[in-house]
């Protein structure tokens, strides 16, 4: 196996009283997309930033590109490109002075209009940057990490705030990437981007990575196959007798009904429905999806938003 593009070991940072990273360890390798998922305050940014040279950590080890930031910082500024959470750009100049600014930083790489192509971009050649929409001046700042055709791409939720059109859009040019033979570290509060996007990810909780594998194998590890969520109106439905059911994980109540994730779909809908008829309680909507990277996540991390 080739050497890590990226590996991180028993990183640490602490900001006064809180502990943003806590002996984080991480391994990426090259040409794949991996992604760093967590709850707000997770310590995914401070992470991110640390690998980018942006933040010194207090003790740990990160190798980029074999590279070490003590010593290399010249060179790994010349091999990677960087989408930060909110990238400010000048308003006044136009889409073109703006990449040929950036491209101005490296010795090899694209041209300006070469990187406006890559991010389609061209009708906007000569418009404002203050001008722009909200995607596209994050496909804009796309460009700008790519002028230095860089070896390992840090894209720092590059879609949040996006309507559903531009976040497409973003994800079609991440997937040519990977298919040009990037790298790419990707965070995302985006759970059906990751699943979409990453081959493998890692799900960090209070600075520590808690699951890391394939997106498959995540779901396959908490043992739910099939999502069922059961709503009964205004009836509050019993729901240790709901666990009980055959091929039924774990039960939660929702608005109205509840959750249950389960591992045996097509013995346990027939039980819910007979439980309801035990429990006279009306069905008036019962739906059910397959498990997904999110409910991976709800399972690891709770349910709870949590803020830094």
């Amino acid at each position: 196996m080739p050497p890590a593009a990226l590996r991180v070991s028993n990183l640490k940072k602490t900001y006064k009283d809180v502990v943003a990273v806590n002996g984080l360890d991480l391994e990426v390798f090259p040409g794949e997309c991996f992604g760093l998922l967590g709850p707000n305050g997770a310590g995914k940014t401070t992470t991110i930033e640390i690998c980018e040279g942006l933040t010194e950590p207090d003790s740990g080890i990160v190798e980029v590109l074999g590279l070490r930031w003590e010593t290399d910082s010249k060179e790994l500024r010349e091999r990677l490109g960087i989408q930060l959470q909110e990238t400010q750009l000048s308003d006044k100049i136009t889409v073109l002075e703006t990449l040929q600014l950036f491209r101005s930083f490296f010795r090899q790489g694209p041209s300006a209009e070469d990187a406006m192509g890559l991010v389609q971009l061209q009708e906007k050649r000569d418009a404002r940057v203050g001008n722009l929409s909200g995607g596209q001046k994050q496909r804009l700042a796309l460009a700008c990490a790519l002028v230095g055709n860089p070896d390992l791409l840090f894209l720092d939720e590059p879609t949040t705030g996006l309507d559903p059109q531009a976040r497409r859009q973003l994800w079609d040019l991440i997937t040519q990437f990977k298919k040009d033979g990037r790298t790419i570290l990707l965070t995302t509060h985006y759970m059906d981007e990751a699943q979409q996007l990453c081959e493998r990810v890692a799900i960090v909780d209070h600075g520590k990575a808690i699951a890391r594998g394939t997106p498959r194998e995540l779901i396959t590890s908490i043992g739910v196959e099939h999502v069922i969520e059961v709503s009964t109106g205004s009836g509050a439905v019993d729901l240790e007798r709901f666990r009980s059911l055959p091929g039924v994980r774990s039960v939660d109540r929702i608005e109205g009904g509840a959750q249950l994730q389960v591992s045996e779909l097509h013995s346990t809908v027939p039980a819910i429905l007979a439980e309801l008829t035990h429990q006279n309680l009306p069905l008036t909507e019962l739906r059910t999806h397959s498990a997904t990277l999110e409910d991976v996540f709800v399972a690891l991390t709770g349910r709870h938003l949590r803020d830094a």
